[in-house]
């Protein structure tokens, strides 16, 4: 393969990677805490002295944004948003995790949990328990739980301390690798979820832009490759 087509095979390979990750936002629109992600390109030399080398396009890191989404009431007590920065705090399989999606419920444990099951944490990484009785349940909002008048827990609010090393797991849990620490004010909301913040015409559009980009670049390599062969074809004559 010549230079051309190296260089134009890392320019599709990128929009393709790019194209996936546009789809996937599309699909977790009505995700409940999902974060957009969109794609950082970089651009890279092939190794040689600076008269032979190469530049090539490489699509490889994704960009989350944590934009907030908008906050939709649910009229049910387990329902937590946060207003602002600040993460929910979760345990996991794997380990403790951070997520904005709060529609949360009772365990039949008495554990308050997310839809997978996964303990809701206070700020010292226990679980959160809740009397099966406490039917006047509140929820203030630096995250602390009553009822009958009395506190019963407070939950996790934290804030990643590198968010450019959170590492995202599946549509709703990031894993921050480098820690996380306390969020001093937050703003937790009883009632309500917050939605996700992919904003879908913006993606319908660059996905029409990735791809118009996709076939201009196999048009290139078709044209490209007659080339070569015609080239082919009159040095055989």
């Amino acid at each position: 393969m010549e230079t051309a087509g190296y260089i134009a095979l890392s320019r599709q390979s990128s929009l393709l990677r790019e194209m996936q990750v546009i789809a996937n936002n599309i699909a977790n629109a009505n995700t409940t805490g999902f974060r957009q992600e969109g794609m950082i390109f970089s651009e890279y030399l092939s190794e040689g002295d600076r008269l032979d080398s190469v530049s090539m396009a490489a699509g490889r890191i994704h960009k989350t944004s944590f934009a907030q989404g908008e906050l939709e009431p649910t009229g049910s007590a387990y329902d937590l948003a946060i207003e602002g920065e600040g993460f929910f705090l979760v345990g996991t399989p794997n380990g403790e995790r951070l997520t904005r999606a709060g529609a949360f419920s009772p365990s039949a444990e008495g554990l308050l949990v997310t839809p997978d099951g996964n303990p809701v944490l206070d700020g010292g990484g226990a679980p959160i328990f809740v009397p099966p009785d406490a039917t006047d349940l509140a929820i203030a909002q630096d995250g602390t739980l009553s009822t009958g008048g009395r506190p019963i827990g407070q939950i996790g609010v934290v804030r990643p301390v590198d968010e450019l090393a959170m590492v995202r797991e599946g549509s709703q849990l990031f894993d921050a690798t480098a820690g996380f620490e306390p969020v001093d004010n937050p703003r937790v909301m009883q009632g309500f979820t917050e939605a996700s913040n992919v904003d879908t015409v913006l993606q319908l559009a660059r996905m029409v832009e990735v791809q118009r980009a996709y076939e201009l670049g196999q048009s290139f390599s078709e044209r490209e490759d007659e080339r070569i062969r015609d080239a082919i074809k009159a040095f055989m004559k």
